[in-house]
């Protein structure tokens, strides 16, 4: 996982070769962007930016992703996270689904940290992640990068 502010993006695009061309468009169009879905590259690379409620802790479930990597930029708003090694999850809340990449755990949370505005998190194929916690609305954009 990474987590930072969009102003320093470049220091993580040799981490993925994709890295550069996901950052500089989200650079460029992010604050335009109305919520939908926008193709970079095919399945290879695109965004769905999101509005939406946050909600509470014990509504929010730990995800994880075989197929893309996420990159996660908050554009408005501020969001919880939590996080937890997809090597110690042990709970499976809902099978691997291929067709949406995205499989769930029952798991707590080993840990929580929040976004501001302008932050991104990246999270890899092994880190579980539970979004969107907190309080209000945020609008994100969700940068899906294939492995």
């Amino acid at each position: 996982m990474v987590l930072d502010s969009l102003t320093v993006a470049e220091k993580y695009y040799a981490l993925h070769p994709r890295f550069q061309e996901a950052f500089e468009f989200i650079k460029g169009q992010g604050h335009k962007l109305s919520p939908g879905k926008y193709i970079i590259d095919g399945e290879e690379l695109f965004v769905s930016v999101v509005k939406g409620p946050l909600k509470q802790k014990s509504n929010a479930w730990l995800e994880a992703h075989n197929e893309y990597i996420d990159i996660q930029l908050l554009l408005s708003g501020s969001e919880s996270y939590g996080w937890k090694s997809r090597t110690t999850c042990q709970k499976i809340k809902t099978a691997y689904d291929i067709e949406k990449d995205i499989l769930f755990f029952q798991d707590t949370p080993s840990s929580y940290f929040e976004l501001c505005s302008g932050e991104f998190v990246v999270f890899f194929p092994e880190d579980a992640h539970a979004p969107m916690i907190g309080e209000g609305e945020v609008v994100k954009a969700i940068i899906k990068v294939r492995v």
